[in-house]
């Protein structure tokens, strides 16, 4: 028989904050009428969460209590409570369980090479500074080929297809950073690419059928090569701001100097493989494809242009993230814009100080290219023409250091590597200008500077990415561009004569100097501007 709900009233009482109520409650009946119902604080606190959950410890699935009826009291003898939930009377039920921490983040080359961009963008530089490199080595052997006499000396040659190169380097620099800024990077690294291998492709056919024409004393076909060359290095002036510019809208922050020091090891092999097996691997690509163009000569020109097109087809496939400027957009005069670059480095004295160490880093380097020369010529053990190895042993270094900084780099600040490594140069300038004449210690100090010098190159070049805003990129590294291409043009001209009238050991003594000056005050600069990252 069902019960009433006076029968189930009587049964299971109900607390009512009435006296009268409690009263009555309990003289209705015998000693099992008296004991309440007992509900688990938890199972409340459940209520409060999910009104449609129902009590613990009741089998039948009915709920405890009649519609509409008060919870009985909470007695002092509680149930032990389940694991994990907090009874502390502050809020609803939690559990007392710690969320797990973030994990820390990798460091060294692995989140770089694991980002698709970034390994589209150093595919791309890899072929690229091949062919820079390879290219002048090219332009030689045209010349030795084609245009030089027997007997004749090939400088005069050399000196003005140098020129060509050097003119757009020192000239147009600053203005195709502030150009750099108005238009897609992306479209700039691809399109510089594939017009520099259409260009160098050119070559052949530019050369036969110039063949015997003469523009006043100078062979056509030569100024032709001019031409090229001086196009060729024109579209350089923009790849190399549009470059740098691109890494920190594809990288975060805390990885650009790994990045930069793959990079700087890219380039410094570049260096290497494009000076030492350039001339062999044009000699092998001649023999291979020279039958090609029916007698035209096609091979040379071949590994140097398909190299720029394989860049340019490659980086097709990066996505920066740029949004493209809206089509009225109005700009200001292009002057205005390289004024405001320099404008920009005034006010910013870090990053200004950042330049001038890989200013005062490339002319070192641009004068060690020709004070290797007299160094070769005085150790006995080696030959004029072979300073070369001495070249390789400052760029092998460069390219260890680089390795290091990736792997173990970002957790010093750059004010700190930077000190150190212009400290380290100069000591080892300062050593070379006392054992240069010993071969095994010429070769470890010159590598043992190259290291010290990426601790110099890689965390300025860094800081110069990562602290200048992007509307100001292209013009701050167009100006940096521009500045070290003067940098490595005039200590070219200054480094012969000041080690003739000075002698080797002073001018390499004041090189050291120059260095660790540049190191203090960019140290000076970082202590009176703090920030954050660095």
């Amino acid at each position: 028989m069902p019960l009433s709900d006076s029968n189930l009233e009587t049964q299971v009482p109900h607390w009512n904050p009435s006296n009268s109520a409690q009263k009555n409650n309990s003289q209705r009946g015998g000693s099992h009428h008296q004991t309440h119902y007992r509900r688990p604080v938890q199972a409340e606190k459940l209520e409060e969460i999910d009104r449609n959950s129902r009590s613990p410890g009741h089998s039948n699935g009915r709920s405890p209590t009649s519609p509409g009826k008060p919870h009985p009291p909470v007695t002092s003898q509680q149930p032990e409570l389940e694991p994990n939930l907090s009874t502390n009377g502050s809020g609803p039920m939690e559990q007392n369980v710690q969320p797990p921490s973030p994990p820390e983040p990798e460091r060294g080359f692995m989140p770089v090479l694991k980002n698709r961009n970034f390994l589209v963008l150093w595919s791309g530089q890899v072929f690229s500074q091949l062919a820079d490199k390879i290219y002048l080595v090219l332009m030689i052997g045209l010349v030795a080929s084609r245009f030089q006499a027997e007997g004749q000396s090939i400088s005069g040659w050399v000196s003005a297809i140098m020129v060509a190169f050097t003119i757009p380097a020192v000239l147009l620099g600053s203005l195709a950073g502030a150009l750099t800024d108005r238009w897609s990077k992306k479209g700039i690294l691809v399109s510089t690419n594939l017009v520099r291998g259409l260009f160098v492709l050119s070559l052949p056919l530019l050369l036969f059928l110039s063949k015997g024409f003469h523009l006043g004393t100078l062979p056509l076909g030569f100024a032709l090569m001019l031409m090229v060359t001086f196009v060729v290095s024109t579209l350089t002036q923009f790849f190399a701001p549009a470059e740098q510019a691109v890494l920190p809208l594809i990288l975060e922050r805390r990885l650009l100097l790994p990045a930069n020091s793959l990079y700087t090891t890219t380039m410094m092999a570049s260096v290497i493989v494009g000076f030492a097996v350039g001339e062999p691997l044009l000699a092998i690509a001649d023999r291979t494809f020279g039958h090609i163009g029916d007698g035209v000569g096609f091979g040379k020109e071949l590994v140097v242009g398909s190299s720029y097109c394989i860049a340019g087809l490659l980086l097709l496939m990066m996505k920066t993230g740029e949004k493209p400027n809206p089509p009225d957009t109005e700009y200001p005069h292009v002057f205005e814009d390289i004024r405001d670059g320099w404008r920009y480095l005034s006010n910013h004295q870090r990053i200004k100080s950042a330049l001038l160490q890989l200013v005062i880093l490339f002319s070192i380097f641009a004068a060690l290219a020709v004070l290797a020369v007299r160094l070769a010529e005085v150790i006995p053990t080696l030959r004029t023409d072979q300073f070369g190895f001495l070249l390789a042993a400052a760029g092998a270094g460069m390219g260890a250091g680089a390795a290091l900084l990736g792997h173990f780099g970002q957790h010093i600040s750059h004010r700190r590597l930077s000190l150190f490594g212009s400290i380290g140069m100069a000591l080892s300038l300062g050593s070379l200008s006392l054992f240069g004449t010993q071969l095994w210690a010429a070769l470890g100090l010159i590598t043992v500077l190259g290291v010290f010098a990426s601790f110099v190159g890689v965390p300025m070049q860094t800081t110069i990415q990562a602290e200048t805003p992007e509307e100001m990129r292209g013009k701050v590294f167009g100006l940096q561009n521009n500045a070290i291409n003067i940098a490595l043009t005039l200590p070219l001209a200054l480094a012969g004569v000041a080690e003739a009238m000075f002698g080797l050991k002073v001018v390499l003594l004041t090189l050291g100097a120059i260095a660790i000056a540049g190191g203090v005050y960019s140290w000076y600069i970082s202590e009176t501007e703090p920030h954050p990252s660095t």
